[in-house]
């Protein structure tokens, strides 16, 4: 077996106390002779579009679902405890709302020392106090709570010091930590935190909610900010019914600043205005998963969840639904290469996913199906069928899902797709498991522990029924969970190495869900009213506008010389 050395998320204190040179002093923009809106601001308009539909008026940024995390602009108004480039995840992350974080060695706790001269946009101090509030809502609301179920010990403040105890080693999700939005204890303590629906939006951030509508949202600049007052004079965010319309409001203008899958995107987009318009993409672990529903037919027979998997032409879904945009994953561990290479099992190094018909039938007639005509009969006697489901308009996932039934064809299995409601799957299907097989992502991180815990981990199982934070096709198998516990708790690389091994070896012959292609960060931006995104050659950030990083972004955003 290899050793391998695997990446320290955050290494010491020392790495942590980082100034944020980014992010000092107030006010700097208001001399600005390139600006004229509110505050020294510029007057123009940076539209944000998301192709979600309609939404509900819930800017709550901690409940899974709200429009304001569905369009991003929670991000906007509220902050996180640090920057975390997600697309260098060994890099030092940036102090934002804590000025440091420090792990003690086994990852089972951490202190925060929390910023000094912060203000919530009504006035009131930032304080630990509201940190350790924060924290605590997700402990006590398992429904907010997606990160570290069951997970939080003691949160304690000290002064400026909030200590954070875990049941369990965190060392693959210290990011986690570091991403957390915080909220405003005087605001939020008398409130339900997961039915609330926080419709002023109190936070720290660069900005403040201006108005809402289900199509278009507002913001104007938190003139009080305490880091770098927005250049930036309106923030509006749009929502469009799909992907497709999403592409044109990028390509007329309309809209400057989103992410979405654009097919043929240099022709259909960048052509549209090569000066201007942009579409940047990073690495990472981060995958689409077809999730398979492990405890319902035709699912819950690893026979046929393995046969699916040696019919799906990974090749044409990389080349025909994802463009080329999402990458093909080729290894047997549904690892992403090149990042996934130094964490293959010896095992399975050499073995990559192949369409494989007559092989694929051969295990299903050893399992004891058989076939009447041309369908596929299980060993108990029914034909089987299935549903492929994912929102209408995710115009990539319904294209790969339409080359998956065409896979499970070749089975003799009949899969029908079918469009959804945005809402109802993220709200409805994908949670409570009411589904057969759909189409996902994964978190991504500086391991793999992310990508096989989303799919395989039994501390993430709830019965079908029970709303899931992870494990959507609730797979269980406890050599797997205690895998996966000793990779997250591990202070050993060679403990890791062997416990990766297991989980790999399960992923393999079990085949829980099929990982699809990678999913590396992409978003598209356009520089006729502002400058200063994310590049290929300076990728200091993820390039979405949906993540705790919008923050930093924004505060490096300059209105474009005319």
């Amino acid at each position: 077996m290899r050793i391998r050395k695997l990446s320290t998320v955050v290494a010491t204190a020392a790495t942590l106390a980082l100034l944020a040179t980014a992010c000092s002093g107030g006010g700097s923009g208001a001399d600005d002779d390139s600006t004229g809106g509110t505050g020294g601001a510029s007057d123009k308009i940076l539209t944000i579009g998301m192709p979600n539909g309609p939404q509900q008026p819930n800017q709550n940024p901690l409940a899974t679902g709200s429009a304001s995390l569905s369009l991003g602009y929670a991000f906007a108004v509220y902050e996180s405890l640090m920057q975390v480039n997600e697309l260098k995840p060994t890099d030092p992350p940036t102090p934002w709302l804590a000025e440091s974080v420090e792990w003690n060695p086994d990852s089972t706790q951490a202190v925060i020392t929390a910023r000094e001269g912060v203000k919530w946009s009504d006035g009131t101090d930032f304080t630990a106090e509201d940190i350790a509030f924060s924290i605590q809502l997700r402990k006590d609301n398992k429904e907010l709570n997606t990160d570290f179920p069951d997970q939080y010990g003691d949160i304690t403040v000290d002064g400026n010091t909030v200590t954070v105890n875990f049941e369990s080693g965190q060392y693959v999700n210290r990011d986690k930590l570091l991403k957390l939005l915080i909220v405003p204890k005087h605001l939020w303590e008398n409130e339900d935190p997961v039915t609330w629906t926080d419709d002023e939006m109190i936070g720290t951030g660069p900005f403040k909610l201006k108005s809402f509508t289900p199509q278009a949202v507002t913001l104007e600049p938190n003139t009080d900010y305490w880091g770098e007052t927005p250049k930036v004079g309106t923030l509006r965010y749009d929502t469009f019914n799909d992907n497709a319309g999403l592409t044109t409001a990028l390509t007329t203008g309309e809209a400057q600043w989103g992410w979405t899958f654009i097919p043929d995107f240099e022709n259909t987009f960048i052509a549209k205005d090569p000066e201007h318009f942009h579409q940047v993409a990073g690495g990472g672990f981060g995958v689409d998963v077809l999730y398979l529903n492990n405890e319902t037919k035709p699912f819950d027979n690893v026979a046929f969840r393995k046969a699916l998997n040696m019919v799906v032409d990974r090749s044409d879904i990389s080349a025909t639904a994802g463009y080329g945009v999402w990458p093909q994953i080729k290894s047997v561990t549904g690892l992403p290469q090149p990042s996934g290479d130094a964490f293959i099992s010896d095992e399975f190094a050499d073995q990559e996913l192949t369409v494989d018909v007559a092989g694929a039938k051969e295990v299903l007639t050893e399992a004891g199906y058989t076939w009447d005509g041309d369908a596929l009969v299980d060993p108990d006697g029914e034909k089987v069928t299935f549903t492929l489901q994912n929102p209408t308009g995710w115009t990539d996932y319904l294209d790969a899902l339409g080359i998956i039934a065409e896979g499970a064809k070749e089975l003799g299995a009949e899969a029908t797709v079918e469009g959804v409601v945005q809402d109802t799957w993220f709200n409805d299907i994908i949670p409570f498991g009411n589904f057969q097989a759909t189409l996902h992502w994964t978190d991504g991180g500086s391991t793999p522990w992310n990508m096989y815990s989303n799919i395989m981990d039994g501390a993430s199982y709830v019965p079908l029924g029970e709303s899931a934070t992870w494990n959507f096709g609730r797979y269980k198998n406890d050599a797997v969970t205690a895998a996966l516990a000793d990779f997250k708790a591990g202070t050993d690389d060679n403990a890791r190495s062997a416990a990766l091994d297991v989980v790999q070896k399960a992923f393999v012959e079990d085949v829980p869900g099929l990982v699809i292609w990678s999913r590396p960060a992409v978003a598209q931006y356009s520089t006729v009213n502002y400058t200063g995104f994310p590049t290929d050659e300076d990728p200091y950030a993820n390039p979405q506008p949906t993540g705790p990083q919008a923050a930093l972004i924004l505060s490096k955003l300059v209105p474009t010389e005319d």
